[in-house]
């Protein structure tokens, strides 16, 4: 297949796409900008000033916003709901695809479907009967009351993933292993875990991005500020903070730097685990 070059595309198709892309840059770095010089700003000048530059930045709304929100602990609840999901959801979404691709059974067509179904179900829909759940097992207001709702909200669409990846990889790669004496386990970790690496990186990307900006369960599951996330302990600033807007838009800077870090360190492997885990067929 020949490689589609700058050159069978006309000059003016070129500046439109160009133009196109510089118009989509531009509307999203826009508000980031905005959002950073306002943290700048005191109430007052943000009134006068909405958009320009401010005449004296002062950075105090930052010290200030944190101190108030205690970002401290929601840093450290959030790097641990994030982490401790989506390794648990990677781990279980291949082993369970590993299963559903590659060990065949009569039950096999059920099950996986039984998970997938979790696919159409929605946040809102769960949310009363998970927080009456959770009372009546003693888990609100717990770390596990947390993690295990993100795990289930997020083991449908990674099993779907991992299992349409394994498929590709050839039966016979099995087979081979299953008459040289390995049993599955070995064969998944040995084999079938490193081959499903770009499928595990795009339910890295996914989760990661999910369940650090996860909002609305995270804040009727519990209810102690020693629990709470960034999205919950930001929403502080939206009731008798409200007119302080230099130190709301701190705060909503603070919280957003974080996913900033992680897609410029990363940026490379989002490309090619979005590309190399997408769904074959």
């Amino acid at each position: 297949m020949n490689k589609i070059r700058k050159s069978d595309f006309h000059p003016a198709l070129r500046l439109f796409v160009y133009i196109m892309v510089a118009v989509f840059t531009i509307l999203t770095l826009y508000p980031l900008y905005w959002l950073s010089i306002s943290s700048l700003k005191t109430n007052t000048e943000f009134q006068i000033n909405l958009l320009g530059w401010p005449q004296r930045p002062t950075f105090s709304n930052y010290p200030t916003a944190w101190r108030l929100a205690q970002f401290d602990t929601l840093f450290v609840n959030s790097i641990f709901f994030t982490a401790t999901s989506t390794l648990v959801i990677i781990v279980f979404s291949l082993m369970a695809g590993f299963a559903f691709a590659k060990i065949r059974s009569k039950a096999t067509s059920f099950l996986h479907g039984s998970f997938i179904i979790g696919i159409l179900l929605t946040i809102q829909s769960i949310m009363v009967p998970l927080f009456l759940m959770s009372i009546m097992v003693g888990l609100y207001d717990t770390r596990l009351g947390v993690l295990i709702p993100y795990v289930g909200m997020g083991l449908p669409i990674g099993i779907y993933l991992c299992t349409e990846f394994i498929k590709s990889i050839p039966d016979s790669v099995v087979e081979s292993a299953r008459i040289d004496g390995a049993s599955y386990f070995r064969i998944f970790g040995s084999i079938v875990a490193p081959m499903a690496k770009p499928v595990a990186v795009t339910l890295a990307i996914l989760n990661v991005s999910g369940v650090w900006n996860e909002f609305m369960l995270v804040n009727i599951l519990v209810s102690r500020d020693a629990l709470r996330t960034l999205p919950v302990g930001i929403l502080k600033f939206s009731g008798a903070l409200a007119s302080d807007h230099g130190r709301q838009f701190a705060a909503l800077t603070i919280g957003l730097v974080p996913m900033v870090i992680f897609y410029l360190i990363f940026r490379q492997q989002i490309t090619k685990g979005v590309s190399a885990g997408a769904v074959k067929g």
